[in-house]
C-alpha cells in the first residue's frame, strides 16, 4: 500500500495527464480527468454559461473546470479576426474535469472520486527527453528595432498609447515537464505558476498576473505594469522608489490601471470599481514588478461569458486602448502567438473563478518549446530598452535548458 507522497511521486513519474496549480500555502494536482473538452469560437459561450453549470461533484474542489483559453480563442470571443500566421496549429482551447484533487501543504491529502485510483504505471524508457540549450529569436534586434519605429509612429498618429511586442524563443525538445515545474518553483515561484502535462503537450509556468479572481459577486484583478532588472544589491525599497520617480513606468502603469478599471466597470455596479492596493511592488528571481489590485461587484444577471468577454484578452499584455491595440499587432505578428496573453484558470459550478494571463511559460509541442515575452512601448520608450527588458523576463525560463 502506497503512502500519500509515494503516490504522488508515482504520478509524477508516470505519463498520466496532470495540472498542478499554485495556491495559498502550496499546490493543488489534478488528475484523473473525467472529460476533456476542446474549445473553440463556436463552442466556447456554450462551455462557459452552460457546461459548467451542469457540474455536481461531491467533493467541492472537484466542482470545476480547469484549464486554459488560447490568445486567438480570446480575440475571436470577442470579434476580433487574426490574419493568417505561422502556426504549430496547438489547441485553441482545453479544458478537464477532474476526479482525483492531490493537495500539497505540509501534509498531503487526496480527494477522489474514484476507488481504484491508485493504479499507476511509470514512464517507459522509450519516452526520452532531450532539449537543446539554445534558441532561435524570431525577432533579433535589428527587426525588433523596425517593428519598434513602426509601431512608435502610430503612438505619435495617436491610433494607441502603449503597445506590446511579442518575441518568441524557441527550439528543438521534449522535456520532463515535472522535473522543469519544480525546477522554475525552486528559483522563481510565483503566485499564478502552473503546469499542464498531457499525453502531447506539456505547460510550465511561472506566471505573476491574476487577471480574473471572483468569489460570489465580488471581483478582483490585479494588472502588472512596470518592471525592472534585479540585481543582486538591489532593495524592494530601491525598487519602489525607481517605479515612483520614472514618469515612463509610472505613465505606463496609469494607463493599464485605467484600462483594467473600464473593463471591470463593464460589467460592475455602478460606483463599485474601487482601487484596493495601489502601486505595490512584487519581488521575483530576476525582477521587480510594479503591481496594482483592483476590486468591482458584479451587475445582477451578468454571466460567465459576459466576464471573460469583458476581461480577455487581459489589457495589461496587450496595450492600451485594447481592442484597437489587438489589431495593429495581429496586422504585424508573423507569428501565432498560441498560449501567450492567454489565460489559465478554473471555473466553479457557482461561478467562481480564478484565471490568469498566460505570461512567463514554456509551451512543448510536437517536440519544439516556445518562450514568449513582451514590453511595453510608449511615446518615450527606447528600442534597446525594451529589447532587453523581454530576454529579462524569459531569462528564469530559458537558463532551466542550461541545466
Amino acid at each position: 500500500m502506497l503512502n500519500n507522497k509515494e503516490y504522488l511521486n508515482k504520478i509524477f513519474q508516470s505519463n498520466k495527464p496532470l495540472i498542478i496549480y499554485k495556491t495559498i500555502g502550496g499546490y493543488d494536482v489534478y488528475t484523473d480527468f473525467k472529460e476533456k473538452i476542446t474549445l473553440n469560437s463556436k463552442n466556447f459561450k456554450n462551455f462557459l454559461n452552460k457546461k459548467t453549470l451542469q457540474l455536481k461533484s461531491p467533493i467541492k474542489e472537484l466542482n470545476c473546470y480547469i484549464g486554459f483559453f488560447g490568445f486567438q480563442l480570446l480575440c475571436e470571443n470577442i470579434k476580433i479576426k487574426i490574419p493568417k500566421q505561422q502556426s504549430l496549429n496547438f489547441y485553441p482551447g482545453l479544458v478537464y474535469k477532474p476526479q482525483t484533487i492531490i493537495k500539497i501543504r505540509k501534509n498531503i491529502v487526496i480527494k477522489s472520486l474514484l476507488k481504484n485510483f491508485r493504479q499507476i504505471q511509470t514512464s517507459k524508457y522509450e519516452n526520452k527527453y532531450f532539449y537543446q540549450k539554445k534558441f532561435n529569436l524570431n525577432l533579433d534586434e535589428s527587426k525588433y528595432s523596425n517593428l519598434f519605429k513602426h509601431f512608435s509612429k502610430k503612438i505619435q498618429l495617436g491610433e494607441t498609447y502603449q503597445i506590446k511586442i511579442c518575441q518568441t524563443y524557441s527550439n528543438k525538445s521534449k522535456i520532463d515537464a515535472v522535473d522543469f515545474f519544480w525546477k522554475l518553483m525552486s528559483i522563481n515561484e510565483s503566485p499564478e505558476s502552473f503546469l499542464i502535462r498531457d499525453k502531447d503537450y506539456s505547460i510550465v509556468s511561472c506566471s505573476p498576473e491574476t487577471l480574473i479572481e471572483k468569489k460570489k459577486d465580488v471581483i478582483i484583478t490585479k494588472p502588472i505594469a512596470g518592471t525592472l532588472n534585479r540585481t543582486k544589491k538591489m532593495t524592494k525599497k530601491f525598487a519602489n522608489n525607481f517605479f515612483k520617480k520614472n514618469e515612463k513606468e509610472s505613465k505606463e502603469h496609469n494607463m493599464i490601471v485605467d484600462m483594467e478599471r473600464n473593463d471591470l466597470s463593464r460589467i460592475c455596479k455602478t460606483g463599485t470599481v474601487k482601487i484596493n492596493k495601489l502601486k505595490t511592488v512584487e519581488q521575483y528571481r530576476d525582477l521587480y514588478h510594479y503591481v496594482t489590485e483592483i476590486k468591482g461587484k458584479l451587475k445582477k444577471h451578468i454571466t460567465n461569458h459576459d466576464i471573460i468577454s469583458a476581461m480577455m484578452p487581459g489589457g495589461s499584455v496587450i496595450g492600451c486602448p485594447k481592442i484597437n491595440t489587438i489589431k495593429l499587432l495581429n496586422g504585424r505578428e508573423k507569428l501565432n502567438r498560441n498560449i501567450y496573453t492567454g489565460s489559465f484558470g478554473y471555473i466553479n459550478s457557482n461561478g467562481d473563478m480564478r484565471f490568469n494571463i498566460i505570461i512567463r511559460s514554456i509551451l512543448n509541442y510536437k517536440k519544439r518549446a516556445e518562450i514568449s515575452a513582451a514590453s511595453g512601448v510608449v511615446i518615450d520608450s527606447k528600442p534597446k530598452r525594451e529589447y532587453k527588458e523581454n530576454y529579462i523576463k524569459a531569462k528564469s525560463l530559458l537558463d532551466l535548458f542550461k541545466t
